[in-house]
């Protein structure tokens, strides 16, 4: 399907946009009949089935601090990462091969993670039982393999796809649990009509200019003309294109407009179930922003001052589309979702 006018977003010199005369919420162009059924579960059954080689990711590597270990518990399986006297990410089980206490409480001493019950010391290598996780540090992200939980061909990376370079960018990760499971999250993500309509905060104007085919090809993608919200009045329009290369990934690209070149990951991971024996899932989200204006190299400047501002942005739409994304789990569970 195909909606392009021709004109694309954000073409003058100017990135920012007055919207003179704002339509309220209730006027603006209905989407719902874009936004077949048919479409969105036809991109989710492509997404899952696409190969992750049984790698999940973890958590940001700037949670990794020298004193304390990085600890989930993954699809079931307790996982512990840090870094070694050499600063590798290295990881396994978190349970102590001792007597099982918890490493996720131990403290990290020149590289070796002490346990914090009888002091038996891991510095990553084998030992008494204990085997190491084969880990991944791509930068922004630390992955960990599990292959009796993901069950398929093992790969030595996960699939991680361009970035913009860190030194050229901001980068920050926010992280929150849903009550649903990774399928949610990601039929979330492949969702673009919902935007304007579920998150007017955030978003206005938007237009789906290409979805796939419901067999699906080399252009599985959703491209997207949108303007972020600055103000009521103010906005940034952009063009961005979302495309899934694993089954817990949904990448949002900006290919027009302000910000070309940055990029959002949305990973979701599997943890373990709640008290009532419903799915739990993480969901990570990474933001590479970029430009290619002079001004940039300001705020990269500022990035720590940026970063928290960047995971507070994230965290009000995950407010939203985590309750979005549980709403399918409840009612796909109860036979009346399609996804």
């Amino acid at each position: 399907m195909n909606h392009d006018t021709g004109a694309g977003p954000a073409r003058g010199r100017l990135p920012l946009r007055v919207r003179r005369r704002p339509l309220p919420w209730e006027r603006q162009r209905p989407t719902w009949r874009e936004a077949r059924p048919s479409v969105v579960a036809a991109a989710l059954k492509r997404a899952t089935a696409r190969p992750s080689g049984n790698w999940f990711a973890v958590g940001a590597v700037a949670d990794l601090t020298p004193a304390r270990p990085l600890s989930r518990t993954v699809a079931g399986t307790e996982v512990v990462l840090w870094r070694d006297a050499e600063g590798r990410l290295v990881g396994g089980p978190g349970a102590c091969p001792h007597l099982g206490a918890p490493l996720a409480g131990s403290p990290v001493r020149c590289g070796t993670l002490v346990c914090h019950w009888h002091g038996l010391a891991l510095d990553g290598s084998p030992f008494a039982g204990w085997e190491p996780f084969p880990v991944y540090d791509d930068g922004v992200l630390a992955w960990v393999r599990l292959d009796a939980a993901g069950g398929e061909r093992p790969t030595p990376a996960p699939v991680v796809t361009a970035r913009p370079p860190l030194v050229t960018s901001v980068a920050a990760v926010w992280r929150g649990v849903g009550v649903c499971e990774p399928r949610d999250v990601i039929a979330n993500r492949l969702d673009p009509w919902h935007g304007a309509w579920f998150h007017p905060h955030s978003f206005t104007d938007l237009t789906i200019v290409e979805t796939p085919g419901d067999t699906g090809d080399a252009g599985d993608r959703f491209v997207v003309d949108v303007s972020f919200r600055l103000t009521r009045r103010l906005v940034v329009p952009v063009r961005a294109e979302f495309t899934a290369p694993g089954p817990r990934t949904v990448v949002m690209r900006i290919t027009g407009g302000e910000g070309r070149g940055s990029v959002v990951e949305t990973h979701a991971t599997p943890l373990t179930p709640d008290g009532r024996g419903r799915a739990r899932t993480m969901v990570l989200e990474a933001v590479l922003a970029t430009s290619g204006r002079p001004g940039f190299a300001v705020a990269r400047r500022c990035a720590p001052l940026l970063r928290p501002l960047m995971r507070a942005a994230a965290g009000r739409l995950w407010r939203d589309d985590l309750a979005y994304a549980e709403r399918l789990r409840h009612l796909r569970e109860t036979g009346r979702s399609s996804n």
